[in-house]
């Protein structure tokens, strides 16, 4: 008998998540023979760890990865991109200076510019998130005043959500804010889940200015929500792997941007989520 026969089914589902959120999909098939079970006991799994958020199931196996109408779960959006995402974050400190008050939504893209906070480089400053990633990363830091946004939890995202998170929002102004989204095109950002949208467009309205942070593989994409007209942005930031193509449009739309050169040596590069 296999060691994923032995081990059970809850242990067996943990490192099965683990596989696809590492590889981005995996067949039934390769699955079964992985683990040791039937093909049976495999989609029972996969409906378990679906059911979760974890992952998303197609005709013959499973994936992490992002489409138009769902978003991936956090733990694989932590793995990717990380060298265009630290390239992002580097140029995004440059719009930050002491004393300010800024809010980093619950992006992955954005969490790479609480990473460079947390070293006390730009202090005193006020960083306002709905994010529990950039929460614990910055708890406690000498310099940073924190204020964390309530609201109805979401393991999907690791973010607090909702109607409370809203509210709190729009009591809020900041000098700053800094969001990401899952697609850029047309003179528009999208994303794929409404109650997201909702917090995002608070934000944009809390903030004097917003910055856009994407990666070169959302440009060009689309997801089933508008956010907000690019034109709402007073910045957008993407990295050095942005075709002529893609910077046309930005260009035929009138919209400010800065392109980011990226350091190869920061980790994975793997495409496209926030």
């Amino acid at each position: 008998m296999s060691s994923g026969a032995q081990q059970g089914p809850a242990a067996r589902q943990a490192a099965m998540a683990e596989r696809v959120l590492a590889e981005g999909s995996a067949t039934a098939a390769e699955l079964a023979e992985r683990f040791g079970v039937s093909l049976m006991t495999i989609h029972r799994d996969l409906d378990e760890l679906e059911r979760q958020g974890i992952v998303r199931k197609f005709r013959g196996g499973v994936t992490a990865q992002p489409s138009g109408v769902f978003e991936s779960n956090v733990q694989y959006r932590l793995k990717t991109m990380r060298p265009q995402k630290a390239a992002l974050a580097s140029h995004a400190l440059r719009q930050i200076e002491p004393g300010m008050a800024i809010l980093l939504d619950d992006s992955t893209s954005t969490l790479e510019i609480a990473r460079r906070l947390r070293l006390g480089e730009v202090t005193p400053l006020t960083v306002v998130t709905n994010f529990l990633e950039a929460i614990n990363l910055l708890a406690g830091r000498r310099g940073i005043h924190l204020m964390a946004l309530g609201g109805d939890y979401d393991g999907l995202h690791s973010s607090f959500l909702g109607v409370s998170c809203v509210e709190a929002v729009e009591q809020l102004r900041v000098d700053v804010g800094f969001v990401s989204t899952s697609g850029v095109h047309g003179g528009y950002a999208y994303h794929q889940e409404q109650h997201i949208v909702s917090v995002k467009r608070a934000m944009l309205d809390a903030a004097a200015r917003n910055v856009l942070l994407v990666d070169h593989t959302k440009l060009g994409r689309v997801a089933l929500h508008r956010v907000a007209p690019l034109s709402r942005f007073d910045l957008l930031l993407v990295d050095d792997g942005a075709s002529a193509e893609a910077l046309r449009d930005l260009d035929e739309h009138k919209v400010r941007y800065e392109v980011c050169a990226t350091d190869p040596r920061e980790g994975d590069d793997r495409a496209g989520v926030t």
